[in-house]
């Protein structure tokens, strides 16, 4: 019966309340008011909490941009990049909402406990979030920087390129 109930639960995730929307680059624009919150079960309103610093959001809109967030989490690492970094899962629908706590317990699991504040999970924003990126070609993580006011001034959605951390690293000098 358990396997059973957890191919329904992951069934449900891969079918969801989804909606595709156009890739955009949203750089020059606010960051859009979200609520979310970190594993440490703190509920955090964006863009609100970040004000007075840069700060770099990796965003993941499926589970396979996972693999996409931990090779910029470690080319940020060696090039000993200095900002604070969060990482935001955003997913859509109503199922996932549903599924919540099993969804981050899930994430804690496989997270250090030391790491858990920077993992941010948005759910009834999901779409918002997404939208605001667009969500096309999903595993690829969406990478930005907001500055000290919100305002995005940095935006990368094509997967992980040494070129594009250089980028990255220069716009947060200027």
């Amino acid at each position: 019966m358990k396997k059973y109930s957890l191919l329904v639960v992951i069934a449900l995730f891969s079918v969801g309340c989804s909606t595709t929307y156009t890739n955009r680059n949203p750089v020059g624009e606010i960051f859009p008011t979200v609520s979310g919150e970190s594993l440490e079960k703190i509920e955090i309103e964006m863009p609100k909490y970040f004000n007075g610093s840069k700060v770099i959001l990796l965003l993941g809109y499926k589970q396979d941009s996972q693999f996409d967030i931990d090779r910029w989490l470690i080319g940020l690492d060696q090039t000993e990049t200095k900002a604070k970094i969060y990482e935001l899962p955003t997913i859509q629908g109503l199922f996932p909402r549903m599924f919540s706590t099993f969804i981050d317990n899930g994430m804690r699991k496989g997270i250090p406990k030391e790491l858990w504040g920077g993992v941010i999970t948005i759910y009834r924003d999901g779409s918002v979030i997404q939208e605001f990126t667009g969500n096309e070609n999903g595993n690829n993580a969406r990478v930005l920087i907001i500055d000290e006011n919100g305002k995005v001034i940095y935006f990368y959605d094509k997967g992980f390129a040494v070129s594009a951390l250089n980028e990255l690293r220069q716009k947060l000098t200027n």
